[in-house]
Parts: structure tokens; C-alpha cells; sequence
């Protein structure tokens, strides 16, 4: 039923679609990050032309050596000037990269991408995206460069041996440990890229020109092992996405036509198909119970941290874990399209929009890699024409300038504690649906909440039924009962049910029409009826001093109130209510203890808003809004300066969800398009997950403020000693890479439980 009977707004509340908005990417373009780690951020949109031609086609390539935006700034530097190339998507996450294109063949992007040192492995159209595994190199030439490294630095320490001996032991352990550096900065170099295996290949040339053979081996030893400490730490990150992946069992024991049951792959077993589960066992796909009765753990899909009853008729989840019973359920879902499906992949694109702080450090490095590179420059000439210094010293403090302004820490400081942090939101059953949102939490002020479904359970029970006719005191139920049953709006679900319950007998309506905000009317034997809400009997003239006088009764108390009114006045009344659920005025409590103030609005009468929101503590209560009323309060929000978040479970919310600077979607496991489109998606119904997210958020803003501040001030000590002549190379190698370490264990304590 429409919202109509509820004062409220038209259309179906509870479909739990939330906005209409689509999931907005910000900033996917590319970007010269001067530090190549193993970090995932995502996959992200590069629109090369703004209208593909009629006959292009995505072609899918699988490149193992691209896991970062290093790799990511190279490939679409060189596809751009690819002629019929017209978009890129990168999923790094997988190592995939997706190419829309006119092309005859795909050989000129495979010879393109083999050109920067990489292998583009095409895939089949359709093909499952294959779960990188760790790429295992062998230990030897680390091993071998950093013996050769230390012996280096002994020799040349302790004068035991000739230089040519130092150069040649120092050789050996730079091209043991360091071809893969020296390949990837030749390769940026040719490109016009200055990263950081470029700007390391300069430093360590450099140092071997100027004849300092043991700094040389020492500092690309100590790069490449920094390197790989923080590929193995950044892994835990992505790791936390990928083992969402890990939570579906490979096979599900399925119903045969026979009558056997027989274990198939999931990935086999079609809709509607009748699967078994046994107490202890992961359930394999989503899907309606058909028999049995259990408790089931759905923690890794909504964060609930007790199991849930399922019988008969409920929805069960994949990735789930059955405990008490065995069930039997219909496939409702197939495997690729599961609810933790999706939630894995609205992850993935999570991590691809880009949050304001991460942009600006993209945007920074990309100016500020060019500027450290003409100042090492400065720094080697100036001196020495201008100032009658030394060469070899300015040369070499220009090269500890190259290593130790670095902006790895800096570049990598943000996308490592997003993906934490939005891994980490998943895992409360809470679906981010970007960094944006992650870090845009922190400043909500306020937040508006709708009342149905989000405070209240939504499903309303009818409390009372008065006559206002005694002629029509046997007919009207019946005539209620038949209207507000061609609806799904829980206020006539509820009418419909209690006429259910006591067999009211069943008519037929024709004629039937919604009227938005108001109610419905249709004619049953021949006679037109209404059925609606206080306005409605206004709006047809037939309101009078002893009805208002009933209505306000009932509505004081917070209930809903409906009539059945024909051509000659009101022929009955209905009253229904709804409960509050037990998490609200915790929930409320705790925005309020966050600094959070609150606002409820509700098409329900101003009665009904008042009662609920003294139940639950909200601050502030306005009733009788249509959908465009709810967007004029949230207008009159931002107009006093507030930051505002808004609470919603239905499409009707969209105008005021749409406006919020955030919009979350109450119970959205399930639920195909809150998935796809709401900002924050509350998997379950527990209204106490919105003050969790803002302690995230807060939590996240402030990693990412002190991982920035971190990494510029560190590089700024170090500057200073650079410029004092105090600073070493290897030195330079440990305060680079050592704060990429700090500011990534920083990142990754969102982890946590």
C-alpha cells in the first residue's frame, strides 16, 4: 500500500531500494604515485573518449606485475596513445585490466603493455576473475645482495682490500638485488615517469659514479628489502577483502530429480533448486527456507553478533553458518550473484572512489615528485659553479635529497588506511560504498532519521477499530480489508491482517486508484469508497468537531489513524501502531553521546512523530511530510551550517537521501539496489551501526591526518640534515622506507577487532 493511508509518502517504504542516485566514482584518473608497493586500490574508470563507438568491445587481461598505481600510471599513459582505446578499468585487487576498444585484435594492447616489462594475459569474456596469489620469488639474490652489501661496507671500513675489490663485491650485490628496480625506472624513465624504482636508479648510478660503491649496495639492498616488508604488510589489507572470498563453500548438497542428494559445485546449482544444510555447515548460496528450523550465524554478511532463527519462509545467506538445525532452502540467488557477492564487489568499487584526502595526495605527489627531482638537480650545480663548492659533496647530498624526499609515505599513507578501514566496516555488516564516505563521516552534525523501518520495526499491528455508523458497523471491515489489500504498505497490511485473523470475508474491488499522500479509493458493488488518512477526510469535506476529537485521541498516543469513509461521510475508523525496536534508543543514545543531534521525519501525523521520539530520545520530531516536505528540512539544515546524514528505508527517501551529505539504507542484506546504490548500506535492521560508522569515520580521519603528518614532517627533519651534510644515502633509505612502514602498520590498527 501506498503511504498514503499513513499520511506519508507515496510509493512502497519498505522496499529498502534507498536512493536512486548511482555510486558516484571520485577521481579515477591516473596519477604518477612515486612509490610502487603491492597496495590495491581498486577498480577504477579511465574514460579516454566521451562516446564509445557503436562497435566497441571490453577485452579482459590478466597482468601479474600489476598490482599497484605505479604500473596502473604506466599502462594507461601508453594505451591513451593507442588509437581506437577508448576506456580503461583497472582492478587491482585482481591484477585485471578491462579495455574498451574498436580495434580489430588485441595483439597492439598486448605488444603495448609487453613493451613496459609486462605480460597482459587475455581472458575470456564472462571468465570467473581469478583470487591473485602471492607472487614467491626466490630468497638467494636478496640474500646474496645483502652479503655482498655488508661485506662492501666492511672491506671499505676496515681498508683490507683494493677499491676494485669493493667495486666489484658492491657490483655484484646491486645487480643480484636491484635489476628489477633498475628495469622498472628504465622502463618509467622511457615513459616520462618519474616514481620511485626512477628516482632509486638515479640515486644508486649516481652514488656508483661518484665512486661510493658500498652506499650504493647498501641502499638498493635496503630498498629492496623495505619493499618487500611492505608489500607483505600492505597484503593484510588486501587480504581482508579477499577473505570475504574464502567464506563461500565450494559445494552445496543438492536435491536431484531422482530424489537423491548429491554434492555439486556451486557454481552448478540453478535457481530454485532445493539445497540441504546441516548443523556446522557454511551455507553455499542464498536462498528461502523451505523446511527445518534453525539458528543461523550471520555475522559475516549483516554483523550480528547473535545467531538468528530461521524457519520456513526466511532468507538465508551465503558465507552464513548454519548452527543448531539441518534446513532445506530454494535457491533465490546464483553463486556469482549472491548477497556477500555483491557486498565483495561494492568493496572493490569502494576502494576505486577515492576519498578527498587521498586525491590530494595524488594530485600533490604529482607536482611535487617533479620539483624534488629539478631541486636534486639545484642542488648537484649551484653549489659548485656558483658557490665554489665541492662537487662530490653536493652531488651526494643531491642524491640522499632524491632518496630521502621520497613521497612514498606521503602517496601511500591514504589508500592503505581506507581499504582497512572500509574492510573493516564490512566486517560490522556495514557496506561503504567509497572512502569518501568513509572519511566524510566524521563531520555529520546531525542526523535525520525516517520513522518506519529504521525506528520502528515497520510492521505495525491494527489496536483499535471503532464505528462511526452503525448502518455499516458489519460491512466496513470487510470493505477496509478488501482496499488496503491491494497495497503493501505495513499500515494496510496491518488492517488486512486483522481481517485476515478474524475471517472477514473477502470482496472485490474495482476501479482501484492510490492517492499519493492521502490514501486509496475503489468501488466494490457498485459503490465508491475511500480509505485514508486525516488529510483525505479534509480534502473531501467530511472532517467535524466530535471526529477531529476522536482522531486526536488516538493520535496522541502515536498511533496511525485510518477511515473508510463513502459518498456520505465516515463509516469507520482504524487505529495501528508500531513498535519500536529495542537497538533504537541505544542507537540514539550513542549519536547523542558522539555530539549527533537528531531529527525524525515521518509522513505519520505530528501526534505520532512526538510520541516515537519521546520514546526514543531523538531531539527533535516533524510529521505529516511528503517526500519534498523531508528534503526542505534537510534544505533547512544546511542552510543553519549543519553537516547532515539521513536515515532512510525506501525509495520515497530518495529526494532527502539524495540531498544528505551521507545516506544510509536500513537492512539492505538481500536487497539488490540498496547494495548497489545506497553511500552506507546497514546490512541488518540494528540502527546502532550509524554511531559505529562515525567512530570509524573519526577513527579513519584521524589515522590519515597523523600518517600525513608523519610522513611531511620526517621528510622535512631529514631535508634539513640533507642540506646540513649530516645525512648518509643508506640513512636517507631508512627514513624513506621506515616511515612507509610506520604510516602503513599506522593505517592497518583499523584492522582490528
Amino acid at each position: 500500500m501506498s503511504d498514503s493511508l499513513h499520511s506519508h509518502k507515496p510509493g512502497a517504504e519498505h522496499e529498502h531500494s534507498h536512493k536512486l542516485k548511482p555510486l558516484q566514482k571520485h577521481g579515477h584518473g591516473g596519477h604518477d604515485d612515486a612509490c610502487c608497493s603491492s597496495r590495491a586500490t581498486a577498480p577504477a574508470v579511465i574514460k579516454l573518449s566521451e562516446s564509445p563507438t557503436p562497435g566497441a568491445r571490453l577485452s579482459s587481461f590478466r597482468i601479474e606485475a600489476m598490482d599497484c598505481p605505479t604500473e596502473q600510471t604506466l599502462i594507461q599513459n601508453k594505451l591513451s596513445k593507442l588509437t581506437g582505446v577508448q576506456q580503461l578499468e583497472f582492478n587491482l585487487i585482481n591484477r585485471v585490466l578491462g579495455v574498451t576498444h574498436d580495434l580489430p585484435g588485441i595483439e597492439p594492447i598486448v605488444e603495448a603493455i609487453k613493451s613496459l616489462g609486462m605480460q597482459a594475459e587475455p581472458m575470456e569474456q564472462g571468465a570467473e576473475t581469478p583470487t591473485p596469489v602471492p607472487r614467491k620469488k626466490p630468497w638467494w639474490p636478496l640474500a646474496l645482495s645483502g652479503v655482498g652489501a655488508l661485506l662492501a661496507e666492511v672491506i671499505h671500513f676496515t681498508a683490507s682490500a683494493p677499491n676494485w675489490v669493493v667495486a666489484v663485491i658492491a657490483l655484484v650485490s646491486i645487480l643480484s638485488g636491484g635489476l628489477g628496480t633498475y628495469k622498472k625506472g628504465w622502463i618509467a624513465l622511457k615513459n616520462r615517469n618519474l616514481n620511485i624504482n626512477a628516482l632509486m636508479s638515479i640515486a644508486v648510478t649516481g652514488a656508483v659514479l661518484i665512486g661510493q660503491w658500498p652506499e650504493a649496495a647498501m641502499v638498493m639492498f635496503l630498498f629492496t628489502v623495505a619493499e618487500l616488508i611492505e608489500a607483505r604488510s600492505l597484503d593484510r589489507a588486501r587480504n581482508a577483502i579477499g577473505g570475504l572470498m574464502q567464506m563461500t563453500p565450494d559445494t552445496a548438497t543438492v536435491l536431484q530429480s531422482d530424489g537423491s542428494w548429491l554434492e555439486q559445485d556451486v557454481k552448478s546449482v540453478g535457481l530454485g533448486a532445493r539445497v540441504r544444510v546441516r548443523p556446522g555447515e557454511r551455507i553455499g548460496l542464498d536462498g528461502e527456507v523451505l523446511s527445518g528450523r534453525s539458528t543461523i550465524d550471520q555475522a559475516p554478511i549483516t554483523g550480528e553478533s547473535l545467531p538468528v532463527e530461521k524457519t520456513v519462509g526466511d532468507k538465508v545467506f551465503a558465507g552464513t553458518i548454519n548452527q543448531a538445525g539441518s534446513l532445506e532452502y530454494a535457491v533465490t540467488a546464483a553463486a556469482d550473484n549472491s548477497t556477500l557477492a555483491r557486498i565483495i564487489h561494492a568493496v572493490e568499487q569502494a576502494q576505486g572512489a577515492r576519498a578527498p584526502t587521498q586525491r590530494f595526495v595524488d594530485q600533490f605527489s604529482k607536482i611535487y615528485t617533479p620539483v624534488v627531482f629539478v631541486l636534486a638537480l639545484a642542488v648537484a650545480i649551484i653549489p659548485p659553479l656558483f658557490m665554489d663548492a665541492v662537487w662530490f659533496d653536493w652531488i651526494y647530498r643531491a642524491l640522499v635529497l632524491l632518496v630521502v624526499a621520497c613521497p612514498c609515505a606521503l602517496v601511500i599513507s591514504t589508500p592503505v588506511t581506507i581499504v582497512s578501514g572500509l574492510a573493516a566496516a564490512a566486517r560490522k555488516g556495514i557496506l561503504v560504498k567509497g572512502g569518501v564516505y568513509l572519511e566524510g563521516g566524521y563531520k555529520l552534525d546531525y542526523l535525520a532519521l525516517d520513522k518506519t523501518g529504521t525506528i520502528t520495526h515497520g510492521k505495525p499491528v491494527q489496536t483499535d477499530y471503532l464505528s462511526l455508523d452503525p448502518t455499516a458497523d458489519a460491512t466496513a471491515p470487510a470493505i477496509a480489508a478488501a482496499l488496503a489489500g491491494r497495497s503493501d504498505h505495513p499500515v494496510s497490511m496491518a488492517i488486512a491482517k486483522a481481517a485476515v485473523d478474524k475471517q472477514t470475508a473477502t470482496l472485490i474491488v474495482d476501479n482501484f486508484e492510490a492517492l499519493g499522500g492521502r490514501g486509496v479509493r475503489g468501488e466494490i458493488n457498485g459503490q465508491l469508497y475511500h480509505l485514508g488518512n486525516h488529510r483525505l477526510v479534509e480534502d473531501l469535506g467530511l472532517c467535524s468537531p466530535a471526529l477531529e476529537e476522536k482522531l486526536f485521541a488516538l493520535e496522541k498516543q502515536g498511533k496511525s489513524v485510518v477511515l473508510l469513509l463513502d459518498s456520505s461521510g465516515p463509516l469507520a475508523l482504524f487505529a495501528v501502531a508500531d513498535t519500536v525496536k529495542a537497538s533504537s534508543r541505544e542507537a540514539i543514545q550513542q549519536l547523542h553521546d558522539l555530539g549527533i543531534k537528531t531529527l525524525m521525519l515521518t509522513g505519520d501525523n505530528v501526534h505520532t512523530a512526538q510520541a516515537i521520539a519521546a520514546q526514543v530520545g531523538i531531539d527533535e520530531a516533524k510529521g505529516d511530510l511528503l517526500p519534498g516536505d523531508k528534503l526542505q528540512a534537510i534544505e533547512a539544515l544546511y542552510a543553519q551550517g549543519h553537516r547532515v546524514g539521513m536515515v532512510g528505508d525506501g525509495i520515497n527517501d530518495a529526494p532527502a537521501l539524495a540531498r544528505s551529505e551521507i545516506g544510509f539504507a536500513m537492512a539492505a542484506a538481500g536487497t539488490d539496489t540498496a547494495i548497489e546504490t545506497a553511500d552506507v548500506a546497514l546490512m541488518d535492521d540494528d540502527l546502532r551501526k550509524i554511531p559505529a560508522f562515525i567512530r570509524l569515520s573519526r577513527q579513519t580521519s584521524s589515522i590519515l591526518k597523523q600518517n600525513i603528518a608523519l610522513a611531511l614532517v620526517i621528510k622535512a627533519i631529514f631535508l634539513g640534515v640533507t642540506f646540513a651534510g649530516l645525512a648518509t644515502m643508506w640513512m636517507a633509505v631508512f627514513a624513506d622506507m621506515g616511515v612507509s612502514l610506520l604510516v602503513v602498520f599506522n593505517g592497518l590498527r583499523l584492522l582490528r577487532k
